[in-house]
């Protein structure tokens, strides 16, 4: 089984690692990738994937609601962690409460499990995105504002998410032509994403401390465990069990780096739990996986 989910991985751990590697042989901005992936290539792949889903509206609700839950809940774990031990919750809470659904959840379950498992992670990764333009950016800005609200309303993310939802509900015929450009150009999201996620990890910075240790306990384990419990709560049946439970327990997101760093913060914290959750995640996912499919029995 374990040899059978590296199998399945090592596409992706290629991809990162040719990210990773040339980052650090020439000069590549990172901001430039990440904002063609997100501003351009992923709008496309959600609105196709959201549009053309044969998944049932009640699977898709108990996804976005076992995501909402997971967030929930490690928000009040990790705030109250930050609280007692004097950690700064701007750069501490961002990274713990979100995971790399998007960049390296996509690309992962399309592996695992074909179309099927990549349309409900970009569920869950779409649900994980309006929290992170709303509540992330209360977290780091330290209440609302004005300008993160012109952000969340600019962003082609949060108006593909919406437009996808709503021409599938509401059967809106689209031609033929414009559904193979954006299946056509979403196809290569998965790729770009886990190349992009290589370069991130490149110029991440390490340092160890108890706060990381709990980060990493609070974002994989905890998470893991928050992932189980809701597909048990929520009564879910593959393959939408193994997605929530896995993703639950993926890598901290880049945006957990990119927040803070974004509004002033000092990622202190962030960065360290970014990097040591990826490199992690080479063992913790197939290992994921690997107890997801034990406890299905």
């Amino acid at each position: 089984m374990i040899s059978g989910l590296f199998s399945i991985m090592l596409p992706l751990f290629v991809l990162v690692a040719g990210g990773y590697a040339l980052s650090r042989l020439v000069r590549l901005s990172e901001e430039t990738l990440v904002r063609v992936i997100t501003d351009f290539f992923m709008p496309m792949l959600v609105f196709h994937s959201l549009y053309t889903t044969d998944t049932e509206l009640a699977a898709i609700g108990k996804v976005a609601a076992a995501t909402a839950l997971v967030l929930a809940v490690l928000l009040v774990v990790s705030a109250l962690y930050a609280y007692l031990a004097k950690a700064e919750p701007r750069s501490f809470v961002p990274p713990v409460i979100f995971m790399n659904s998007g960049f390296l959840g996509i690309p992962l379950m399309k592996l695992w499990g074909g179309l099927a498992a990549m349309n409900l992670i970009v569920v869950y990764d779409q649900v994980q995105s309006l929290f992170i333009f709303t509540l992330g950016i209360l977290i780091v800005t330290g209440g609302f504002s004005a300008s993160g609200a012109r952000q969340m309303v600019r962003s082609p993310m949060l108006w593909a998410i919406l437009a996808g939802f709503l021409f599938h509900v509401l059967a809106v015929p689209l031609p033929a032509v414009v559904l193979q450009t954006l299946e056509f150009a979403g196809a290569g999201t998965p790729a770009l994403a886990a190349f992009a996620l290589g370069c991130s990890v490149s110029r991440a910075q390490m340092s160890v401390s108890l706060h990381l240790a709990v980060g990493i306990l609070l974002r994989i384990v905890v998470g893991f465990l928050l992932g189980l419990g809701v597909t048990l709560l929520l009564r879910m049946e593959e393959p939408a069990r193994t997605v929530v439970i896995v993703a639950s327990s993926l890598p901290s997101a880049v945006f957990g780096f990119v927040l803070p760093a974004r509004y002033g913060v000092r990622p202190n914290h962030a960065a360290p739990l970014v990097l040591g959750t990826t490199v992690l995640g080479f063992l913790t996912i197939p290992l994921a996986f690997y107890l997801a499919k034990l406890l299905a029995g």
